[in-house]
Order: C-alpha cells, then sequence, then structure tokens
C-alpha cells in the first residue's frame, strides 16, 4: 500500500507543483499587463479543480508580498521626498517672481513687437505680392507672341488676308500656342484654330464658286475681245503682206473685182492701220477677269493639304461649264450672231483655261486641256454640221465660214490643235456651194422666165458695145452689116453668163483665208462651177424646155442661146486662170463641163422640138374627116392637110438660123411621124370599112405630102431623100389603086419587088375593109359576072395574104 500511495502522492505533489508554477506564470504576466489576458486567464482553469480557488490564494499571497515590498520602499525614501518637498516650497515665491517678471517682459516684447509683426507681415505680403507680379510678368512674357499671333489672325481674317492668316495660324498653331498649352485660353485658342481653316476654306470656296459664275456668264466677252485681237492682227498683217507681195496684189485685185483698192490706196491706209493698232490699248485676258479667287483658293487649299480636292473640284465644275457652252441654242443657224456669240463663249472658256494653266502649278495640266478640247472639237464639228445643214442662205454659210477661221486661229494662237475645223471648212464649203446652186436655180429662173426668146435688137454701136462688154460675142460677118441689127441670141444669154462669172466670185469668196495653195482654189472653182453648169443650169434648162408653154419658136431660140453659151465656155476657162494664175493645161487640172452640159440641152431642146412638131402634126390629124364610104374623091386634098403644110413650110422657115442637121433631122421626122399617122389612119381597128373612092381621096392627100417633100422645104436634102418617109405608103395605095395583086403576090419577098415595102398583115387588113364596104353596097353584086369573079378574087387574095401571114407568124 505503501508502495501503491508513493506514486500516487508523487504524482500529486507534481501536479501541485506544476500548478504552482502555472499560477505563477498567470501571475507575472498580469503584473507585465501584457493584454490580451484571455489566454492566459483559460490556462488557470483548464482540466484543474478548484484552480480558481487556488488561484484567487495564490493572487493573495503576491498582493501581500508587492504591498511589504512597497512599504519597505516608502519607508527607505520618505525622508528624501519630505526634502524634496520643503525645497519646492522654498523655490515657489522664487518662482512667483520669476514668473511675474516674466510675464512683464513678455507684454514688454509682445508690445514692441506688434508693429515688427505689422511690417514683417507688409513685407512678407509685398515678397508675394512681387514674386506673383514676377510670375505673371513670367508667364505674360510667354503668353504674348501667341496673343500677338492671335491678334494678327483676327486683322488678317477681317482683311480678308486669307492666306496670310493661314500661315500665321500655321505658326500659332505648332511654334507659340504648345508654349502655353497649359492654359485655358490657349485652349480655346487651339479649339477654334480648324473652325477658322474651314471658314478660310468656305470663305475662298465661295469666292471661287462667284468666279466660275461671273467667267460662265462673261466668257462670250472674253471671247470676242480675243476673236476681235486675233482677227485685227491678221488684218494688219494680210495688209502689210499685200503691201509688200505684188504677185500677190493682183490675183486679189481680179478676185475682189467690185471694188480692189489699188497700189497706193493701200499705202495711205498702211499707216493708218498701224496708227490705230498702236493707240488701241490691247486687253488681256488678266485685263477682263479678275483671277485672284483662283489664285487664293489654290492657295489656301494647298496650304491646307487638300491641293488634290481643290483640283479636282475646279476641273469638274469647269467641265460642266464646257458642256453649257458647247451646248448651241436651238436658232443659233438662224442668224449669223447666234453663231458668233457660240464661238465667243467657247473662245472665253478656253482662254481662261489656258492662262490658268500657265499661271498656275498643277491646277490644269497639258493633258487636263488636251483632253477637254478634244472633247470640245467633236462637240463643236457635231453641232456645226447639225445646224449649218439648216442654212439656206449663202451670205450667212459665208459668214459662218468667216467665223469658223477666226475662231480657229484664235485658238491656233494658244497652242490648241484645229486641223479638225480646217477639215470641217471642206463639209462648210460644200453646203455653202449647195446654197449658191439652190440661189442661182431661182435666179436662172428669172431670166428664163423674163426672156422674150428672141434676137436682140442693137440700133447702134453703144448698145452693141453694152452687150459685148457682158458676153464674149464674136461675128465677123455680122460686124460687117450696118445699124440697127440684131443679135442671134436672145437676152438670156449675156445675163447666164454673167451670172456664172458671178457665182464663181462668190464661190471664190470662201477660199479667202483658208491658207489653201492657189492650185486648190483652183480646183475647188472648177468644181463648184462645173456643178453650177452640169447640174443647176442644165436642170433650169431641161425644166425650161419642157414647159408647155415653150413654143417651136422658143425651142429654136433656146437652141441658138445653148449654141453661144457652148461658145463661151473657152472664156469661163480663162477667167478662172486669171484669177488663179493656174494654167489649164497643168496636170490634174479639172476642165469644165459647160460643153456636155450645153450639148446636151440643146439635144433636149432638138428632141423637144421634134416631140412638139409631132404633136401639132397629130393635132391636125386629128381634124381629118374622111367619108371612108364615099363612091368617088372630091377631086382635091383634104382642107386639114393644105392647113398642116402650110403649117410645116412655115415653122421649117424659122428653122433656117438651127445648124443644118437640126433642121434637116426634124423635117425627116416630120415626115416620117406624118406618113405613120396616115398609115395608121387607114388600119385604125375602128375603122371598119373603106371605099375605092376614099381610098383615092386618100391618094389625092398623099400626092400632097409627097409635093410638099419635093419641094425641099429645108435644105441639104439629097434628091428624093425626103420623099422616102411615104414610100410605104405610096407602095400601099398604088397596090390598090392599081389592084396589081397578081405582082405582088408573084414579086412577094423578091429584092426588086415593086411592092417591097407593102407589109402581107398591112394589105390584107385594108383589103378586109375594102371587101366588106363591097358587100354591104353591091346587095345585088352577085347577078352580075364582073362582079361575081372580082368577089372571088377579093376572097382568093384575102386567103393568100392570110397564108402569108401565118407563114411570117411561124418564121418569126
Amino acid at each position: 500500500m505503501a508502495e501503491a500511495s508513493n506514486p500516487v502522492m508523487s504524482e500529486m505533489f507534481l501536479e501541485e507543483s506544476n500548478g504552482e508554477k502555472i499560477y505563477e506564470k498567470v501571475c507575472a504576466e498580469i503584473e507585465t499587463l501584457e493584454l490580451p489576458l484571455g489566454s492566459t486567464l483559460s490556462s488557470v482553469y483548464d482540466d484543474q479543480p478548484n484552480a480558481h480557488q487556488r488561484f484567487m490564494e495564490k493572487l493573495d499571497t503576491r498582493i501581500r508580498n508587492h504591498d511589504r515590498e512597497i512599504e519597505k520602499m516608502c519607508n527607505f525614501h520618505h525622508q528624501g521626498f519630505v526634502d524634496a518637498i520643503n525645497e519646492l516650497l522654498k523655490v515657489r515665491a522664487d518662482a512667483e517672481k520669476l514668473k511675474v517678471q516674466v510675464t512683464d517682459t513678455n507684454r514688454g516684447f509682445q508690445e514692441a513687437g506688434k508693429e515688427v509683426i505689422g511690417k514683417t507681415e507688409d513685407i512678407i505680403r509685398c515678397r508675394i505680392q512681387q514674386r506673383n507680379i514676377a510670375t505673371v510678368v513670367d508667364r505674360l512674357q510667354l503668353c504674348l507672341p501667341a496673343l500677338e499671333m492671335y491678334s494678327k489672325l483676327k486683322e488678317q481674317m477681317s482683311g480678308k488676308r486669307y492666306y496670310s492668316a493661314l500661315k500665321t495660324m500655321n505658326q500659332l498653331e505648332h511654334v507659340y500656342l504648345p508654349k502655353v498649352s497649359q492654359y485655358r485660353f490657349c485652349q480655346i485658342m487651339a479649339e477654334n484654330l480648324p473652325k477658322l481653316r474651314e471658314e478660310i476654306k468656305d470663305i475662298s470656296m465661295s469666292g471661287l464658286k462667284d468666279f466660275l459664275e461671273s467667267i460662265r456668264k462673261h466668257s462670250d466677252k472674253i471671247g470676242e475681245t480675243a476673236m476681235k485681237q486675233a482677227q485685227e492682227q491678221k488684218t494688219f498683217h494680210a495688209a502689210l503682206h499685200r503691201q509688200t507681195n505684188v504677185s500677190y496684189r493682183k490675183p486679189m485685185y481680179i478676185i475682189n473685182g467690185h471694188g480692189s483698192e489699188d497700189e497706193n490706196e493701200l499705202k495711205s491706209k498702211s499707216p493708218m492701220l498701224e496708227d490705230e493698232e498702236t493707240e488701241e490699248e490691247v486687253l488681256s485676258v488678266q485685263d477682263l477677269v479678275d483671277f485672284t479667287p483662283v489664285y487664293r483658293c489654290l492657295h489656301i487649299y494647298s496650304v491646307l493639304g487638300d491641293k488634290e480636292v481643290f483640283e479636282n473640284y475646279y476641273r469638274k465644275q469647269r467641265k460642266k461649264q464646257a458642256r453649257l457652252v458647247l451646248q448651241p441654242q436651238a436658232n443659233m443657224h438662224e442668224t449669223v450672231e447666234g453663231y458668233r456669240r457660240y464661238f465667243s463663249q467657247i473662245v472665253g472658256f478656253f482662254v481662261v483655261e489656258d492662262h490658268i494653266l500657265h499661271v498656275t502649278q498643277g491646277l490644269v495640266t497639258g493633258t487636263y486641256t488636251t483632253e477637254l478640247w478634244t472633247m470640245a472639237q467633236s462637240k463643236i464639228i457635231a453641232a456645226l454640221r447639225t445646224h449649218s445643214s439648216y442654212c439656206t442662205d449663202p451670205d450667212l454659210v459665208l459668214e459662218l465660214k468667216n467665223l469658223i477661221v477666226v475662231f480657229a486661229d484664235t485658238l491656233q494662237g494658244y497652242g490648241f490643235p484645229v486641223n479638225r475645223l480646217f477639215d470641217l471648212l471642206y463639209e462648210v464649203r460644200d453646203k455653202y456651194n449647195e446654197t449658191l446652186l439652190k440661189k442661182w436655180a431661182g435666179v436662172f429662173r428669172d431670166i428664163f422666165e423674163a426672156d422674150n426668146y428672141s434676137p436682140i435688137p442693137v440700133a447702134n454701136e453703144e448698145e452693141y458695145r453694152a452687150v459685148v462688154s457682158k458676153f464674149p460675142f464674136q461675128d465677123p460677118e455680122g460686124d460687117k452689116l450696118s445699124f440697127p441689127k440684131k443679135l442671134p441670141m436672145s437676152q438670156s444669154v449675156p445675163q447666164i453668163y454673167m451670172q456664172v462669172k458671178e457665182f464663181i466670185y462668190a464661190s471664190l469668196k470662201f477660199s479667202e483665208s483658208l491658207h489653201r495653195s492657189s492650185t486648190e482654189i483652183d480646183d475647188m472653182l472648177r468644181k463648184s462651177t462645173n456643178l453650177l453648169l452640169t447640174r443647176t443650169l442644165n436642170s433650169g434648162l431641161q425644166n425650161l424646155i419642157k414647159k408647155p408653154h415653150i413654143g417651136l419658136t422658143e425651142l429654136v431660140q433656146i437652141i441658138i442661146n445653148t449654141t453661144h453659151l457652148e461658145q463661151a465656155c473657152k472664156y469661163l476657162e480663162d477667167f478662172i486662170t486669171n484669177i488663179t494664175n493656174i494654167s489649164p493645161e497643168t496636170v490634174h487640172t479639172t476642165r469644165l463641163y459647160g460643153l456636155s452640159t450645153f450639148k446636151d440641152a440643146r439635144h433636149a431642146a432638138e428632141e423637144e422640138i421634134y416631140t412638139k412638131l409631132n404633136q401639132k402634126i397629130d393635132e391636125f390629124i386629128q381634124l381629118a374627116d374622111y367619108d371612108w364610104t364615099m363612091a368617088e374623091p372630091d377631086g382635091r386634098a383634104s382642107g386639114y392637110l393644105i392647113d398642116l403644110i402650110n403649117f410645116l413650110r412655115s415653122t421649117f422657115q424659122v428653122f433656117t438660123n438651127l445648124p443644118g442637121k437640126v433642121a434637116q433631122t426634124a423635117c425627116m421626122s416630120a415626115c416620117k411621124h406624118l406618113s405613120t399617122s396616115l398609115t395608121q389612119m387607114l388600119l385604125d381597128s375602128e375603122l371598119k370599112q373603106i371605099s375605092m373612092g376614099a381610098v383615092q381621096q386618100f391618094n389625092l392627100d398623099v400626092i400632097q405630102c409627097e409635093l410638099f417633100a419635093s419641094s425641099d422645104p429645108v435644105p441639104g436634102f439629097q434628091e428624093d431623100t425626103l420623099q422616102l418617109a411615104f414610100l410605104d405608103l405610096r407602095q400601099l395605095l398604088d397596090l390598090f389603086m392599081i389592084w396589081d395583086w397578081s405582082t405582088y403576090l408573084a414579086d412577094y419577098g423578091q429584092p426588086n419587088s415593086k411592092y417591097l415595102r407593102v407589109n402581107p398583115s398591112t394589105a390584107l387588113i385594108l383589103l378586109e375593109k375594102m371587101k366588106d364596104v363591097n358587100k354591104k353596097n353591091n346587095i345585088f353584086a352577085q347577078f352580075k359576072k364582073n362582079d361575081r369573079d372580082r368577089q372571088k378574087l377579093i376572097d382568093t387574095v384575102v386567103k393568100q395574104l392570110r397564108s402569108l401571114v401565118n407563114g411570117m407568124s411561124q418564121h418569126s
């Protein structure tokens, strides 16, 4: 038990000793006042019964120990404390005195320092103000250049010096504002600069738009001035050239034959031209147009870096204006002023573009102007082709040509190629010739209508010279005759000749100022004259010949007129040669076709004579009134035939002035037509019966025709030639008059047959007409033996003739 209890007691002793240690530690911690004490106090109560009580006991013990120590310490230091208190009490009185003295001294110092403090505060405030002022001055000196530049910018904007304003703005933005960027007003300035730039751009663009509108309205004035200057310069040089070039002046005298100035007059006027040229102020495009808006806008956009935008805008707007300028008015072709205004606007447009090209760098380029001119030239040519086609007045076409020449010369002077415009003049020349031809067609028509188609009477030498001065008439035989006398042609011949020369003058006007050689001018004159002769004059003559009121007498006179006009063609050749100094023998020189023209007209007149003569013969034959059933002839020719022969005799007497072959042909044609008409009268299908008495009466009329043919109505026929026209009719009548059917039938087909010209079908038709009339008139002829034999003979002949006709048809 003792052994057993010893371990227990040992453990209990250990536990108590451990507890004591713990309490000691806790107390030490409490004494050191180390917080928190929660963990320390919690260890007192951990797994220890009565731990609280024991801890409190331990704590009380600890407190008593400390109290004893404090008591011992106090007892040890009590005397010293008492001594210290006694000393402190002694010092207390001195301290009170010192306090009073210090207070008094402090009060004195305070009173004495108030003024110093006031001055010091004033000094401090002044120093602060001085420092602030110095700072402000420094800042103002730093900001002053920016403010001055901004003020300068405002002045430049007010003065509309926008290019300078942009430069100032650039300096302000990159030099001055960055130095004072921390200030508010500088930020405001910086924010306003883009707005000012846009304002300048808008203002400059507005000025440009006003400029574009202004030159659009005044481009015609600009172009008119430029064309006028070009024309005056050309006229001046031409005057000097004529003054010094005799060989050139001579053909010009002929060309302007109506009033060219002689050499002395030209020399007298040349100094006047020079004086006018020197005295008159020469206006340039800068004098007429203020280009400042363009320069300003270009510089502004260049400075702003938008030069390409400006160039594109300018070119786009000018192209739009070009299209407007190139669009002609609908009635432009009616007056020369319409063409002049059109050309002036175009010239004004390109004069401005040429100026812009040479005074600016890159705003417009040579390529741009070339493309624009190429486009414009195409539109101009198309417009001129269209509107010139409406022109019917040659004077207007000539004015158009002169305007085109001045227009082309003006633009050529500014470096624009104008070859296509000069090529267009060939087309305008053709149009000019067409209008001239139409005009001269009316002139010729008036001449033909006014002509009396009778020889020109001349009473004296003066009248004769007046006619010869207009027309190159030569008649050595007629010159021997005394006055009064008559010239063979009518009044229209010299008038036509003079009008042809006037046409050549008018045609020549177109070649002036075209820079063409004499050879080209000669070729042009000859071709246009050929058109006048072969188309206009020939057409007029052909129409004249076909007119119903033109009779045989007029046709005879027309033939005579064309003969003289044909002879005068060589003088027209010489006339053109004198103008151009180009010999007709030169290679490739065009010949005049007047000879063929007048020959054709003469042939047409001859044919018309033949036609009208035949028509007149037909009119007489229509008056024929035969009794085709008469038993016996009247014993004399019919009245209508006598009148017809008398008409032919009088008509052929008028033909004495015609060329021999014409009169002979007309006479032969008339006789043939008369013979044919008489034959057709016998063979008319509506004529059913013909008696022998009617054949005998018809024979008397044919005899009169043969007598007329043998009387030589027109000289020049060989013997019996004219009578051959009636030979067919004569053999037919002889066959029936003699009743020689046996000979006809026996010799038919023989070359020496007596009735070689009698066709079986013709004889058959006439025989059947006579057969029918015999049956009707001789009802009782069948009771007479001779009549029965005659009837049988007729029947037999009819059968034989029918067999011949059938044989001919089968053979054919």
